[in-house]
C-alpha cells in the first residue's frame, strides 16, 4: 500500500481511539531502519507510523551537509517508494521540533506539503510535531495556534506536547521533576485556545512522568490515571468522551501493563527509539565480536569481504529491529488490525 492519505490517516487515528489501541511511532535515521520498522509492521500486519527527528533529519542529509530539509524530504520520498510494497498503511511523521527549528525544519516542511496539495497532490507527510515544552504554556498555545491553521491548511495532522518529556533527545535534556506531569488545568487551556478537532486535528503529547531513554526501575514513576484525568476534564467541558488524541512519549522500558493502561484514555500513538535503535545495533556488534579477523585487516591480511560487506551485519540489524517493532505492535495491540 501506499503511505497514507489524509484520510487514510484519520480512519486510522480514529480506529485506534475506537479500538483501544495504539501505533508505534517509530525514529528512523536511514532507509535501512525504515525498510527494518515497514518490515516489523508487515509481519506484526499492523498500520504505523515512522518519525524523524531533527537529529535523524540532519543526518538524512549527509554529516557534512545538515541540511534537516532536505534530509528528511529525501526520507519522506523514498519512503513514498518503498511502501507500496508492503501490505499496511504507514504514515510519515516529524518528531519534536523545538521553537529555534521551527523556521529550519517545521515550516518549510509544512511549506513544502501546501505546494504538493496546491498542485492537487497529497502531503509530503501526514503530521509534524511542534514541542512548545520548553516554552512558558502561554507561547506554547499561541505558536501551536498558528502551527495548527497552516497544518490544516496543507491537510497534515499537527502534534503538541503540554508538560516536559525528561530525558535527553537529539542534545536536549530536561530534568526529571514535577515539570513531568501535565495538569488538567494545561489542558483546558489547550483545548480553549486550540478547541478539540474543530479548528484542525491535533495530537496532544500529555505528559504523565514519561522519559526518553530507558532509565533503572524506580527511577520514573509514570502516572498514567493523569490522562484519565485530563480527558476527563475536558470532556466535561466540551461535551466530548476523550476528546484529546493522546500521544504516549518516552515509551522505550516502560511496563506493558502501564502501556495498556494509557490505551484505555485515549492514546493513539506511542513513540518508540531507544529500545529499537539498540535492536539494530546488538546484532552488528555481536557480528564484528565474532568476525573481528575477518572485519579488521589483521596483521597485514586482507580480512574477509563476505564479513565487512554491510550488507552481511545489515541483514542482521534489519530483522532484529523489525522483531522490536512486531513486540510493540503486540504491546499496543495494534497487531492485526490492518485494514486489507
Amino acid at each position: 500500500m501506499p503511505i497514507a492519505t489524509p484520510e487514510t490517516y484519520a480512519q486510522m487515528l480514529d480506529r485506534a481511539k475506537e479500538g483501544h489501541f495504539a501505533y508505534p511511532a517509530i525514529n528512523v535515521t536511514s532507509s535501512q531502519t525504515l525498510n527494518a520498522a515497514l518490515r516489523g509492521f508487515a509481519e506484526a500486519e499492523s498500520d504505523g507510523i515512522v518519525q524523524v527527528s531533527t537529529g535523524g533529519a540532519e543526518f538524512l542529509s549527509g554529516t557534512t551537509i545538515k541540511d534537516m530539509v532536505l534530509g528528511a524530504q529525501a526520507l519522506a520520498e523514498y519512503a513514498h517508494h518503498v511502501a507500496k510494497a508492503y501490505p499496511v498503511t504507514v504514515a510519515l511523521h516529524t518528531d519534536h521540533c523545538p521553537k529555534d527549528k521551527l523556521d529550519t525544519y517545521m515550516r518549510p516542511l509544512i511549506a513544502i506539503s501546501q505546494e504538493r496539495v496546491d498542485a492537487g497532490r497529497d502531503p509530503l507527510f501526514q503530521s509534524h510535531m511542534w514541542d512548545g515544552s520548553a516554552v512558558p504554556l502561554e507561547e506554547n498555545l499561541e505558536i501551536a495556534k498558528e502551527l495548527l491553521a497552516a497544518c490544516a491548511k496543507a491537510r497534515i495532522v499537527m502534534e503538541m506536547e503540554i508538560g516536559v518529556v525528561g530525558g535527553e533527545e537529539d542534545g536536549v535534556e530536561n530534568a526529571i521533576n514535577e515539570k513531568l506531569y501535565t495538569t488538567p488545568e494545561d489542558a483546558l487551556r489547550t483545548a480553549e485556545v486550540l478547541g478539540t478537532g474543530e479548528n484542525g486535528r491535533y495530537l496532544l503529547a500529555a505528559t504523565f512522568g514519561n522519559v526518553h531513554g530507558v532509565y533503572k526501575p524506580g527511577n520514573v514513576k509514570l502516572k498514567p490515571a493523569i490522562l484519565k484525568e485530563i480527558q476527563d476534564e475536558v470532556g466535561r467541558k466540551v461535551g466530548k468522551e476523550h476528546p484529546f488524541d493522546l500521544v504516549f512519549h518516552g515509551g522505550s522500558g516502560s511496563l506493558l501493563e502501564e502501556i495498556r493502561e494509557t490505551l484505555g484514555y485515549g492514546v493513539v500513538k506511542m513513540n518508540v527509539d531507544t529500545d529499537t535503535q539498540y535492536a539494530f545495533t546488538r546484532p552488528v556488534a555481536d557480528h564484528m565480536f565474532k568476525n573481528y579477523d575477518g572485519v579488521l585487516k589483521v596483521d597485514g591480511e586482507v580480512g574477509s569481504k563476505k564479513v565487512y560487506d554491510p550488507r552481511s551485519w545489515g541483514k542482521a540489524a534489519e530483522t532484529s529491529m523489525a522483531a522490536r517493532v512486531v513486540e510493540a505492535c503486540q504491546d499496543l495491540r495494534s497487531a492485526g488490525t490492518t485494514k486489507p
